[in-house]
């Protein structure tokens, strides 16, 4: 029997890209989106076999039957995407609660709650993987005023952690840490990336590649390609004050990676 995975944001960007490669793996796919139109037009084109699950994870219905999904002893789930997630593209001090609650729900609650889902089976089965799709914005505050750096470093760390907690039980977790990636993402933001310079980009394939490749070597984050890799490196080790100078210096212009 194929394996079957199951992709949460899977119309566009990242979860599109994973759909379409773990297709092309021979996985069955559960796609997940909040419009049920474009949830069925890429079941359409992909060649195995698809069950559409039009849901808001934003909202505790949406996330209680992505849940159940994932918990059905009879229909396992052997890998998880969560990959749906979002950016506000506005300052903290012209943010509404309900705005920063929404995206707490989305890039935090939910990827607890069906990672809480997924995980136990997986590891009664002995087998089963997890990617928490994170951000390299969430290894410093490089967007002022901005709560979704804040958000991804939630995912980055608690993706590390549930790792740990299952090596050696047949399991893995990662956290996908892109940098810029070329997705529907910034648009749907609200966020102008045209002076951003065409060498800071991957394509999305070429990360979901690179992820695939780092979960199935058993490691816990992934950063794809080496400039991202420096870019985190050097968030990781430079003096704080320098990182929040740059900062200062290129608002809107540094941080609005993908998630």
């Amino acid at each position: 029997m194929p394996p079957t995975a199951l992709v949460t944001g899977a119309t566009a960007g990242l979860g599109a890209a994973f759909a379409r490669e773990l297709a092309a793996e021979g996985y069955g796919l559960v796609l997940v989106g909040r419009r049920e139109d474009r949830l069925h037009a890429l079941a359409a084109e992909l060649p195995v076999p698809v069950e559409p699950l039009a849901a808001d994870l934003a909202t505790d219905a949406g996330c209680g039957a992505v849940a159940a999904r994932l918990s059905a002893a009879d229909r396992p789930i052997d890998l998880l995407v969560n990959n749906a997630g979002r950016s506000l593209n506005r300052s903290f001090l012209r943010s509404t609660p309900e705005l920063e609650e929404e995206l707490l729900r989305l890039n935090v609650h939910a990827v607890m709650r069906l990672t809480l889902a997924a995980l136990p089976g997986m590891v009664e089965r002995g087998r089963g993987d997890i990617v928490n799709v994170s951000s390299a914005s969430g290894f410093a505050a490089l967007m002022p005023g901005s709560t979704y750096p804040a958000s991804k470093a939630w995912v980055t760390n608690f993706s590390e952690s549930q790792a740990q907690l299952v090596h050696g039980t047949g399991v893995r977790v990662l956290a996908l840490c892109p940098g810029y990636t070329r997705t529907e993402f910034h648009d749907a933001a609200g966020i102008d990336t045209s002076k951003m310079p065409d060498w800071l980009w991957m394509d999305a394939g070429a990360v979901v590649r690179a992820a695939l490749k780092d979960l199935r070597r058993g490691r816990m984050v992934s950063v794809p390609g080496w400039k991202n890799r420096l870019g985190v490196f050097g968030m990781r080790h430079a003096p704080r004050r320098l990182l929040h100078r740059i900062a200062r210096d290129a608002r809107g212009r540094i941080g609005h990676e993908e998630r």
